[in-house]
């Protein structure tokens, strides 16, 4: 199979299983190989799942053959980020100490894709406890530092490392991802695809390593923002095993979205700090979409969004790893600063973790209030292309965390998605974020969809 398998989307490869062209168990033998190869290289690949792969492709295809179709997902393979449980496979949560671990049942997200059809054909890198420690490098993972497959000598971003990678280097034809402060939106925008971070509470987390419960989100990692949705729909809905997921259904139906008349905000209140690249293509991006409706610049509402974040983080971080630290398994961690960033939120006074509760229903209700005009809100999804695989990561780009929409999309839990839209510094990718009220995926999905049907930025691949 040649590159055309290799980046299709999940419709193209859908379509090409219902003609004859391929077969579930010939797609997942071919990203196997990919991810024993190009994946190792990356120093994106944790586990790959041959044995249950090629069992959940056998089924698959004779379901199909027997007029079994369970949709657009039956047949096609994936990849899971490392902190999702899956059932007598080693589950490491990116970090040395726990490279054995073992769960006896598969996380919600990864039943729903079974019960969806889909093939788990990997466990995919990450950074150590999704960077709940502080890490300040990219070499913070159990697989060494993940490498973007468009500069060898580039990070992939964090803590989905793993995920951008893979579906980058067209390892696999989509991710699953988890999102904290903006680990599905940062390696979709250093690696060039597409990636949802849906509503907080929309996909059940169930099964899935925690680093802090009112801000864990779960999300896709694909080649379209169409290929988005299309997983979306399969793993939403509501778990009495995770209280928190929404008792609302969830439909994604593309025939039923608009491709213009969109009303879309600007946010350009920190664009000062972003590289020229990045700024020049972000204002190119909103150019074309203002063609497609109403485009207006927004004022952000000024309030401590990255204190209020850092508490609340900090805190609940240090409960959900308490166990871990308590053990010392914490000060075998790869990055030295991970083997201390656990203590510091366990002596925040509880007057300062309610105070940032209090600060955070204020800033929600400030967002709500102004996402409730538009379909979707604009800003580059990074300020910068991905950062250099060597050394320390640069104080900048902390510095750059404390502006745009990132951090507010995670305090508030609203829908985002990041698709690429050109290039920068050293041939590495940049992108748009769009950002929509709570419940608004479809919405943002419509506005990132209408800008790749008019550009071919989601099409381009790294030469791998």
């Amino acid at each position: 199979m040649d590159d055309r398998v290799s980046f299709a989307s999940i419709r193209e490869l859908g379509r090409m299983i219902r003609a004859g062209e391929t077969t579930p168990t010939a797609l997942a033998e071919h990203f196997i190989q990919r991810l024993e190869t190009i994946g190792r290289e990356l120093h994106a690949v944790v586990t790959v799942t041959t044995e249950r792969a090629l069992r959940e492709a056998r089924l698959a295809e004779e379901e199909l053959a027997a007029g079994i179709d369970r949709g657009p997902l039956h047949g096609i393979p994936y990849g899971a980020k490392d902190l999702l449980a899956t059932a007598g496979i080693p589950t490491s949560w990116g970090a040395e100490p726990l490279r054995e671990q073992v769960f006896a049942h598969d996380a919600a997200v990864i039943r729903r894709l079974r019960e969806a059809g889909a093939v788990l054909v990997a466990k995919v890198a990450m950074i150590e406890l999704a960077g709940g420690m502080g890490y300040r490098q990219p070499n913070a993972s159990l697989t060494g530092a993940p490498v973007n497959p468009w500069n060898r000598g580039a990070w992939t971003g964090g803590s989905s490392s793993g995920s951008g990678a893979t579906v980058a280097a067209g390892a696999v034809p989509f991710a699953i991802g988890s999102e904290t402060g903006g680990s599905i939106l940062s390696p979709s925008a250093s690696c060039g695809v597409s990636g949802l971070r849906p509503t907080y509470g929309r996909v059940s987390r169930a099964g899935a390593m925690a680093l802090c419960w009112t801000l864990d989100k779960l999300g896709p990692m694909c080649r379209t923002a169409d290929d988005c949705g299309l997983v979306l729909q399969a793993i939403a809905g509501y778990d009495p095993n995770d209280p928190t997921s929404l008792n609302v259904p969830y439909r994604y139906d593309p025939e039923q979205q608009r491709a213009s008349g969109f009303r879309l905000g600007v946010v350009r209140a920190g664009l000062d700090t972003a590289q020229p690249e990045v700024v020049a293509n972000f204002e190119a991006s909103v150019d074309l979409l203002s063609g497609l409706g109403l485009v207006e610049e927004v004022a952000v509402p000024e309030l401590p969004y990255w204190e209020v974040y850092q508490i609340v983080l900090s805190c609940e971080g240090a409960a959900a790893f308490e166990d871990l630290i308590d053990q010392g398994l914490t000060s075998r961690l790869t990055a030295p600063e991970d083997r201390l960033g656990g203590y510091p939120g366990s002596v925040v006074p509880a007057v300062d973790y309610l105070r940032a509760l209090r600060v955070r229903r204020k800033i929600a209700d400030a967002w709500d209030a102004l996402l409730a005009r538009y379909d979707g809100v604009l800003f580059p999804s990074m300020t910068s292309v991905a950062g250099h695989i060597e050394g320390p990561l640069s104080v900048s780009t902390y510095a750059r965390r404390r502006v745009g929409l990132t951090t507010v999309g995670n305090l508030i839990g609203a829908p985002a998605v990041s698709v690429p839209n050109g290039f920068g510094e050293r041939g590495l990718p940049s992108a748009i974020q769009v950002m929509g009220r709570t419940g608004g995926e479809n919405a943002v999905l419509a506005v990132a969809s209408a800008y790749q049907a008019r550009t071919g930025w989601h099409a381009r691949h790294p030469a791998v």
